[in-house]
């Protein structure tokens, strides 16, 4: 029944009664625990996805990786990143991937991308909390692009290292970033007080309440410091 509902994505639209694919889904539940068989399963996929399947279908394997995806699905899938109609889907997939040739694919694509799609997968690196994109997070900071800034200085946020902190604490941004990285900030600095890194997150507030900060800025920061202070 799998092999017949590989066969039936050369015609899957969202539209047509699911039963045809159902047993993909099936599998997915039986092979649980199972790596021999859920690397068989993986295989499966992966090469429908290098087929010429409808746009429906190759999104619907997308998603089927996204839940059982390992490090051997990671070529297939990059090189679906730069795709303005799949490549959301599999910088999603690529997102929920833990090995970490799926977040070297993403970094690897930020070169090739711009615009919504490069937003997407640097808010995918933040999901996957990657350290080592960090160094061209801090680059994107700058970038022309205000969706993009937008995007690193979220992602930023998100991955709240030490490192990301001192990023964000550097950068520079356009008015319409600022917000952004300032939010991103507060998020750091909110972590690294819950990990008992007073001072790093005291250094944070500080500079967010330097200068004329908007007034829910400098009351934001001041309770931040405050709290620094009660966990001493």
């Amino acid at each position: 029944m799998l092999d017949q509902a590989l066969e039936a994505l050369k015609t899957y639209d969202w539209g047509q009664d699911v039963k045809a694919v159902a047993p993909i889904d099936a599998a997915i539940v039986a092979t649980h625990g199972d790596a021999a068989k859920r690397k068989e399963l993986e295989d499966k996929l992966i090469a429908a996805l290098k087929t010429e399947l409808p746009l429906d279908a190759k999104q619907f394997v997308c998603r089927k990786l996204m839940l059982i995806g390992t490090a051997a699905s990671v070529p297939a899938l990059a090189g679906l990143l730069t795709d303005k109609q799949l490549g959301h889907m599999a910088r999603f997939a690529l997102e929920r991937i833990t090995a970490p040739e799926a977040a070297a694919a993403l970094r690897d694509s930020l070169s090739k991308l711009s615009g919504v799609l490069k937003a997407g997968a640097i808010a995918s690196l933040g999901g996957q909390k990657d350290a080592a994109s960090v160094p061209l997070l801090a680059q994107l900071l700058g970038d022309g692009d205000f969706v993009v800034a937008r995007a690193a200085a979220y992602a930023l946020g998100v991955i709240r290292t030490p490192d990301a902190a001192k990023a964000l604490a550097a950068a520079k941004p356009a008015t319409e970033v600022k917000s952004a990285v300032t939010d991103a900030s507060f998020a750091c600095a909110e972590s690294l007080l819950a990990a008992g890194k007073n001072i790093d997150a005291l250094a944070i507030y500080k500079g967010l309440a330097a200068g004329d900060p908007p007034k829910h800025i400098k009351l934001a920061a001041t309770r931040g410091m405050l709290a620094c202070a009660s966990k001493k």
